[in-house]
């Protein structure tokens, strides 16, 4: 059995991971941390609406993308060990 490309496909989906966290850290650093109420303030109000609401796009893909990462990681690692159970069942 030959696992190789399915762990290229996980390293690559692990990539992707890491580049989507660096891009969420580098969209959050431009959000505004204090809260913008005044009548005045609609413009920033407005973009501080449109920053949380990318964040939370990015947020909810990059969950998703990590937990299918961690049970693509599970499903390899129980292959693997199937496979080293089977060839020690073989050799003996």
């Amino acid at each position: 059995m030959n696992l190789v490309p399915y762990i290229l496909g996980w390293s690559v989906l692990g990539v992707v991971v890491v580049v989507l966290a660096i891009y969420r850290s580098m969209v959050a650093r431009h959000e505004d941390d204090s809260l913008h109420v005044m009548a005045g303030e609609a413009p920033v109000i407005a973009e501080q609406q449109r920053l949380g609401k990318k964040v939370e796009h990015i947020e909810a893909w990059g969950k998703s993308l990590t937990a299918l990462l961690v049970v693509y990681g599970l499903v390899l690692a129980a292959l693997y060990l199937y496979h080293a159970w089977q060839v020690s069942n073989t050799i003996q």
